[in-house]
């Protein structure tokens, strides 16, 4: 895995082609969120409709916004978010104060 300068791990499983996500550039995507015990937290997949955000202006927690970035339609990343890019102290619904974050993006269209 990479790891960012922030503390975002990341692996391409799949890469894409054509245009790269860029800050400003609104992105759909599918996901799956997994707590590090294997406990799946949430999910957007097919048929379900893709879950749109504008990368860079904190609509989602910052280590999915950076994990995105770079990415290309068709791509499929693993993202592995440390606390200080996730929730942080917080709870969040399923999800304990301080928890490490397991994302795989699948990347569907850049607008």
């Amino acid at each position: 895995m990479t790891k960012t300068a922030s503390g975002l791990y990341y692996r391409d499983l799949t890469l894409g082609a054509g245009a790269t996500v860029l800050v400003g550039k609104r992105v759909s995507i599918h996901y799956i969120g997994w707590l590090t015990n294997g406990t799946q937290f949430d999910a957007n997949q097919p048929p379900s409709n893709p879950f749109q955000f504008t990368v860079g202006l904190g609509q989602v927690i910052k280590g999915f916004d950076e994990g995105a970035r770079g990415m290309a339609i068709g791509g499929r990343r693993q993202l592995v978010i440390p606390p200080s890019l996730g929730y942080g102290g917080t709870a969040q619904g399923p999800i304990p104060a301080n928890a490490v974050l397991v994302f795989q993006i699948d990347l569907v269209a850049i607008q």
